[in-house]
């Protein structure tokens, strides 16, 4: 599938929509997946912790495989609300070389700022599914489901992470995000579906009515119910 065309055919610019919920985005994320419909081989996978909820919704309607994935911004020391790069599961990195660069961030503390992240990465997994093993996505269409991008930065990270583990095709999947992103998300997966793409982007929640912040107990219980 050319990604840049799977971006085109389904990406609309309906600036004035907006979202109940994430629920509700899930759900108008959806219909424009359709082709992926009752595909045996389709895993979902909400990026955690605000995807899972969209994620559940598409997974219901079609009939897909549900799992979290999680990537965790890797803020610079001092600066932490500062992405320099992004840790996926998996143990996939995306790094800013020009954040990492023009802070002068050691090696020594990149590695620190890993270490620390992989650490509650790994805690965070084990509380969302337990014992449970991560789907394994060798062979399959894998489908990463946020609920919405900014830098795509971990949208990135979670795609390289995926990428090395063998799928099929990677395709993205957001309600919402700038539309130079969007684009460049499309050169690394295989389809970039993103409902709306306002010209005036300025952040995710801006298309939300709700856009609480998800709990870990929110999580686990969407985990927990079947979709299909």
């Amino acid at each position: 599938m050319n990604p840049g065309n799977g971006f085109t055919r389904r990406t609309t610019q309906q600036t004035a929509r907006r979202f109940v919920d994430r629920h509700d985005a899930g759900r108008a994320l959806a219909e424009q997946l359709n082709v992926y419909r009752d595909k045996d081989n389709l895993l979902v996978l909400g990026l955690a912790r605000g995807g899972v909820p969209v994620a559940w919704e598409i997974a219901r309607a079609l009939h897909a495989e549900l799992d979290v994935f999680l990537v965790r911004k890797l803020g610079v020391p001092r600066w932490s609300e500062l992405a320099m790069g992004a840790l996926a599961s998996g143990g996939g990195v995306v790094m800013n070389d020009n954040v990492v660069s023009s802070l002068r961030v050691t090696d020594e503390q990149v590695r620190e700022v890993i270490d620390s992240e992989a650490a509650e990465l790994a805690r965070r997994e084990h509380a969302y599914r337990g014992e449970r093993p991560v789907a394994d996505p060798r062979g399959k269409i894998v489908m990463l489901v946020d609920d919405g991008i900014a830098t795509g930065a971990s949208m990135l990270a979670a795609v390289r992470a995926i990428r090395s583990g063998e799928p099929e095709s990677i395709v993205v999947a957001v309600p919402v995000g700038p539309p130079s992103v969007c684009r460049e998300l499309a050169a690394a997966a295989d389809d970039v579906v993103c409902t709306l793409t306002p010209p005036a982007f300025e952040a995710v929640g801006q298309v939300y009515d709700d856009f609480h912040q998800v709990s870990d107990r929110e999580v686990r219980e969407l985990l927990s119910m079947p979709t299909r």
